[in-house]
């Protein structure tokens, strides 16, 4: 027990080293709460244009050239390690810049993020009967209305749950924010580990409140569905 105290002062009291667990987890959830927001907005505009090329019989010159240029950035992304992602981004995009890292991380896992998000909305989108889309267009609706306020509300509720598996994949991602040394959780604990020469205890703290975060967030997502679901009936 004496040790446990021990080590438990020198990795989180002595020289206020629990700020660095503090810090990084202030970073990490502001990281990931932008990053879900341009993920988001990425995504469902690619998951729009690319509907679109399948859903239209026809396409237009337009949509067919939006729809290569987001094949091509959803194989690139998807076909390549967030990590030198984030990597490129820091190093040679902005290398020359001087730019936030916060910055730097954010743009980086929304745009990683991005290309997920739209496969998952454009099968939400797929998955939504055509019917739906018939009868926003017969009442008038132009086919940006129908598909803002038709289609992709119904799409929502058919995602949620694969939308939220991946707004939590990207929480943990950001542990590798350490690689261009913006101090996130991952990075707070191994600064401590090394001072300390003791990977447990920072370590395990870590792991700890990754999972608490993760789990407050699959609460938060299952209540939101419950909510969905209630206001179907």
């Amino acid at each position: 027990m004496e040790d446990f105290k021990a080590r438990f002062i020198a990795n989180f009291i002595t020289d206020e080293r629990w700020r660095y667990f503090t810090e990084g987890l202030g970073t990490t959830y502001i990281v990931s709460f932008f990053a879900v927001i341009v993920g988001v907005v990425i995504g469902v505009l690619i998951a729009v244009v690319r509907s679109s090329a399948d859903k239209l019989e026809r396409p237009p010159l337009v949509v067919k050239i939006l729809n290569a240029v987001c094949k091509l950035y959803l194989t690139v992304i998807r076909g390549t390690p967030a990590m030198i992602q984030l990597l490129i981004m820091y190093y040679i995009v902005f290398g020359s810049v001087d730019v936030s890292k916060r910055l730097v991380a954010i743009l980086t896992f929304g745009i990683n993020s991005g290309a997920y998000v739209a496969e998952i909305f454009r099968s939400g989108i797929m998955s939504v009967d055509q019917g739906q889309f018939e009868a926003g267009r017969s009442l008038g609706l132009t086919y940006v209305q129908t598909m803002w306020h038709i289609i992709i509300p119904q799409a929502l509720k058919n995602v949620l749950p694969a939308l939220g598996n991946e707004f939590i994949t990207l929480l943990k991602e950001t542990s590798i924010c350490g690689y261009i040394a913006l101090t996130d959780v991952t990075h707070g604990a191994n600064t401590v580990r090394s001072q300390t020469y003791d990977p447990y205890m920072p370590l395990f703290a870590a792991a700890l409140i990754y999972l608490v975060s993760v789990s407050f967030l699959s609460a938060l997502m299952e209540r939101l569905e419950r909510r969905l679901r209630v206001n179907e009936r």
